[in-house]
């Protein structure tokens, strides 16, 4: 088993916490490492997990969880967790793991799904829509689209998304999230196989040439898949496509860093928008 093997790796470093009286990490938190990469191989997957099986009617129970150790992890290392679904039957899903230190495989462990109803925890058949998604991640097909088009096309997806993070999570209120620039403005909407939206953000024209992009939105469980970089590069290329030359943002300073990664740079002082710190960014398309 090597690191290869693996479309998912979680990267972590242990915590002085999970280290025993032998200054080597607790046999018992090799199996919350797989637990926390699963977390990831959801977030691959574009699948919020309990929004998921609410929607299809199921739930996943852990059948069976096993640990074979080769060697052991100490207090800070950086460690990569890998996840692969390695088969899928009726009912039960089996995934495999390595936990690597470099190129070093240091645990490999084993965990069983079952498929089953939460009410009564009886098992039922992996729906198939999910089997051909767990499928298609392994041999490496994106699991989401990135849509572009007009408000009225969009509307609905959009809302959703800045409704959730701008109106519910950052608390701004409706009448600052809603202008009328929406009308006018070309937006983007990632969706999962499912077409459940994940991410927006919208594109607008103050000037010839210059594009201004804005109401950058992913929800909370996707974020720190790419999933903002899609939907910025989709944008991008609908500046270029009508013939802008620079793209500019307001970015939330929270958010500096994503921007800065993108190729964007900081342009003039910081300000307040909506009692939220922002400053304006821009990125050259020329």
């Amino acid at each position: 088993m090597t690191r290869n093997d693996f479309r998912l790796l979680h990267r972590l470093r242990v915590r002085w916490a999970e280290v025993d009286m032998q200054k080597i990490v607790f046999n018992g938190h090799y199996l919350m490492y797989f637990d926390t990469a699963m977390a990831d191989y959801w977030r691959a997957l574009a699948l919020p997990y309990e929004q998921t099986m609410h929607a299809l009617g199921g739930d996943l129970y852990v059948k069976k969880a096993s640990v074979e150790y080769h060697a052991s992890a100490r207090y800070d290392d950086q460690l990569d967790v890998g996840l692969k679904c390695q088969r899928i039957g009726n009912s039960s899903i089996q995934f495999v793991g390595g936990i690597f230190c470099g190129d070093q495989l240091l645990i490999t462990g084993e965990l069983i799904y079952v498929y089953a109803n939460p009410a009564t925890q009886t098992s039922l058949p992996v729906p198939e829509s999910l089997r051909a998604i767990f499928q298609g991640f392994e041999v490496g097909e994106a699991m989401t689209t990135c849509q572009v088009g007009a408000w009225d096309v969009l509307q609905a997806s959009a809302q959703a998304v800045r409704t959730d993070v701008f109106v519910g999570e950052q608390g701004i209120a409706p009448e600052d999230e809603w202008d009328a620039a929406d009308a006018t403005a070309v937006h983007a909407v990632l969706s999962n196989r499912y077409g459940v939206p994940l991410g927006t953000a919208r594109l607008l024209q103050p000037e010839a040439g210059v594009a201004q992009m804005g109401r950058m939105a992913v929800t909370r469980l996707m974020r720190g898949s790419g999933f903002g970089h899609q939907l910025l590069e989709a944008l991008v290329q609908a500046a270029l496509a009508r013939g802008d030359t620079e793209v500019r943002l307001h970015a939330q300073r929270s958010a500096e860093g994503f921007y800065k990664r993108q190729g964007f740079e900081p342009y003039g002082e910081p300000f307040d928008e909506v009692g939220i710190p922002h400053i304006e960014m821009r990125r050259s398309l020329v």
